[in-house]
Parts: structure tokens; C-alpha cells; sequence
């Protein structure tokens, strides 16, 4: 991006209480409102009885007696998102969700967009709402791309006219970039590029021209890709990659990049290629003492 469009970790003078309590990773804004009106939430020793109300960065806040941790810094992380589970915090049907399974050390996190039950593949993730809204409007300029299964014999002409944008059932969609990748007897692999995201946008449309998605990958999200990660596993994105891709490279500095966060085979992964640089560091050491 060529400006500045986004200002990571900004200090505001003002914010809604039930926004500072979030941010520090408490809990979600209606949780916060919810502990305000119980009047479990005191700001400078007065218990409060409204979330109507905005703090400054010098308010002193408590919670059940405890002082608010400070804020958290902004964060980003890339997700693959499994089939079967539901993005969100908790489901009506008590199905399992993403937060079944993400690691307990995980500060509170917050989705970039939305997968469907049955799709799978890269989800962004930030414990920073002002920058998942960010991340999710049109006007920031980010395709999201997928590989695609679909049944039966695809027609490249019609997915042609796909990039002019189509309207299904008064549904207006914009430009949707197609390219058939492999035809088999049965179903072929295509990619597809939307930038809007509507919700079930791609099957949708693959609908509309004939076909049944069968699978549904997403394999990048603006800049960011799925890349080798595994299912399940989630890493965070380096503080100077974020930044650079927010168009404000310069503000953060490469000792500021967060270690990555991984779990499933990423974590042993990680663990056997730092078992294996220390024994070349360790072997390389002798040989320097041997040949002194």
C-alpha cells in the first residue's frame, strides 16, 4: 500500500470503557458491557453502573478488584481453518468452533472475515478490532483467492464473463477472476479471486453456472498466504511484515517481531530445526577450539 492507512498500537486520549476493557484482552466489548452493568467494573474507584462512558489512557480501571492490564500490542496471525468448524466464539447448535482448538496461550483473538462450515484454509486473526475492520473493507483493496473443486466439465468462456461481475437473485457481485486449473472426468480444479467476499459468494456463483463446489480452500488473503501451514495451525504474523504490508514499514523495527506462534506439527517442526542448529553451533564450536 502507498500511504499510511492504518496506525498500529495508536494511543487515542478517548475510548468507550467496554472498548479499553476488549483491548486489553479481558474479554469481547458486549462481555465488558455486560461486567459493567453487574457493577463489577470501577473507573477511578467509582463503581460504574452504564458502558456509556469513555475513558482516557489515564483512568485508572478495575475489574472484580483487579487493575486492567495494560494494552495489548496489535497483533496479526495466520490461521488454517479446518472443515467442520464454525468461526465463531460459540454456537447455538453446540457445534465445535475455531476456539475449541486454538492454543490457551493465545491472547484473545478476534476473526478477519468469516469461512463457512464446510470451507477451509487461511483466516487472518488480531486481537486488534479496529484493524480486522480494516482489513475487511472493500476499499482497502485485498482479493482473497481459493482453490476450488467443483463437479462436472467447466466452460472457461463462461468463467470468462465472470470478470465483468454478476448479479444472482438481485445479489450484485463484482469482478471474479476464474482460471481453470485441471479438468478431470468428473469435477476440475479452478482458482478464483473475489475481493468483496459477500457470505458464500464463490459457491454461490459456481452454482449459478452449473456446478457443485465440492472443496473450498482459501490460499491467501491480500498479501498474506497460507503458504506450508498445516491444517489446524496457526502462526503470528512478524510485527515488520504487518507493517510493511499496512504501508508503515519504517515505524517498526525488525527487533520488534513477534516469535511465531505455532501448534500441531508446526510446533514439533520448529522444535527439530532448532535442535539441529544448536548441534551444528555446537559442533562448529569444537572445531574452532580444535584447530586453536
Amino acid at each position: 500500500m502507498s500511504q499510511k492507512s492504518f496506525i498500529l498500537d495508536h494511543n487515542v486520549n478517548a475510548e468507550r470503557i467496554a472498548k479499553r476493557i476488549a483491548r486489553a484482552g479481558i474479554c469481547s466489548r458486549r462481555q465488558a458491557e455486560s461486567r459493567i452493568l453487574d457493577g463489577r467494573v470501577t473507573v477511578n474507584g467509582k463503581t460504574l453502573t452504564s458502558p456509556a462512558l469513555n475513558v482516557n489512557p489515564r483512568d485508572k480501571i478495575t475489574i472484580d478488584g483487579k487493575h486492567l492490564p495494560a494494552r495489548e500490542p496489535t497483533g496479526l496471525w495466520r490461521y488454517y481453518k479446518s472443515r467442520g468448524l464454525v468461526v465463531s466464539d460459540r454456537d447455538e447448535q453446540n457445534r465445535e468452533t475455531i476456539f475449541d482448538h486454538l492454543p490457551k496461550s493465545l491472547p484473545r483473538l478476534i476473526t478477519v472475515g468469516r469461512l463457512d462450515l464446510d470451507s477451509e484454509g487461511l483466516l487472518l486473526m488480531t486481537n486488534d478490532g479496529d484493524l480486522a475492520r480494516h482489513l475487511e473493507l472493500p476499499s482497502t483493496g485485498w482479493s482473497r483467492k481459493y482453490r476450488v473443486r467443483a463437479q462436472g466439465q467447466i466452460d472457461q468462456a463462461k468463467l470468462a464473463t465472470l470478470a465483468d461481475g454478476v448479479t444472482i437473485e438481485g445479489t450484485r457481485y463484482g469482478q471474479i477472476i476464474a482460471k481453470l486449473d485441471r479438468q478431470m472426468a468428473s469435477n476440475a480444479w479452478l482458482t478464483i479471486a473475489i475481493r468483496e467476499g459477500k457470505n458464500r459468494e464463490i459457491r454461490r456463483i459456481m452454482d449459478y453456472l452449473g456446478h457443485k463446489v465440492s472443496r473450498l480452500i482459501r490460499i491467501s488473503y491480500g498479501p498474506f498466504k497460507l503458504g506450508n501451514l498445516e491444517d489446524g495451525a496457526i502462526e503470528a504474523v512478524k510485527d515488520r511484515v504487518l507493517a510493511d504490508q499496512l504501508g508503515i514499514g519504517d515505524s517498526v523495527a525488525d527487533a520488534s517481531d513477534k516469535p511465531t506462534l505455532s501448534i500441531n506439527k508446526l510446533a514439533h517442526n520448529s522444535a527439530g530445526k532448532r535442535g539441529r542448529h544448536a548441534n551444528h553451533s555446537r559442533k562448529a564450536s569444537r572445531n574452532r577450539s580444535n584447530k586453536t
